[in-house]
């Protein structure tokens, strides 16, 4: 299937739920390709961003919203059985997405933007909230952040884990959605690695690590 959007360049992906200018701001800045989930297309006008593509079963974006894009920038697609934060991963080609207006809103809607960040977890994709970023953790995942930093992992899948450079290691711990969650752990060492059985595992950090968080997923560089 051909992508809607394929780009080299990292894409800053808008939702419907809460969001403010100021974090738009700041994905697009790291992120310039600007792409809306149905109704994101009212937020990113309303914080004066215009999409290159709107995707999802636009039920939700407004008679204005439609009025001040280009036909060619709505894209279609009425199925009912995934979200449009679904529709949108598997009709983005990027490096790096990182989705705003997924968190802080509805619970429903935050719960199966969850499920879909686990499902696709191939993706490197990053959300952002008012505070705090999300992402599905890898197999390994190696960050280095300030000591004392709040590391918190939330299981949707019955796995395990290693760690070093947690104050509370995560070896031998059974952890799932029914069990053992490892919220509120923080860093004991300034290098801190993390290493997964399987598919599964949110890592839930302070938005101050963004950049911190799109380095450790994103492939190194060629010289």
């Amino acid at each position: 299937m051909t992508p809607i959007v394929q780009t080299n360049d990292a894409v800053t992906l808008v939702g419907g739920g809460h969001t403010s200018p100021e974090v738009i701001d700041i994905a697009l800045y790291l992120a310039p390709i600007l792409v809306a989930a149905d109704s994101g297309a009212d937020t990113a006008l309303a914080a004066g961003h215009l999409p290159v593509a709107v995707i999802g079963d636009l039920d939700s974006i407004s008679d204005k919203a439609r009025a001040a894009l280009p036909p060619s920038c709505l894209h279609l697609i009425s199925e009912q059985d995934s979200t449009d934060f679904d529709k949108c991963l598997r009709n983005i080609k990027a490096p790096l997405i990182l989705g705003v207006g997924f968190l802080g809103g509805r619970l429903d809607h935050e719960l199966a933007t969850l499920n879909v960040l686990v499902r696709r977890a191939g993706r490197p994709v990053i959300l952002i909230g008012a505070s705090e970023i999300c992402f599905h953790c890898p197999p390994d995942l190696a960050l280095t952040l300030p000591v004392g930093a709040t590391v918190s992992l939330f299981p949707l899948s019955d796995l395990t884990a290693h760690s070093s450079g947690l104050r509370w290691p995560l070896d031998g711990i059974g952890f799932a959605p029914w069990g053992r969650s490892g919220t509120s752990n923080e860093t004991s060492a300034p290098h801190v690695r993390i290493s997964v059985s399987g598919a599964g595992m949110l890592v839930i950090l302070s938005r101050d690590h963004l950049n911190e968080a799109i380095r450790a997923l994103l492939p190194p560089t060629a010289d």
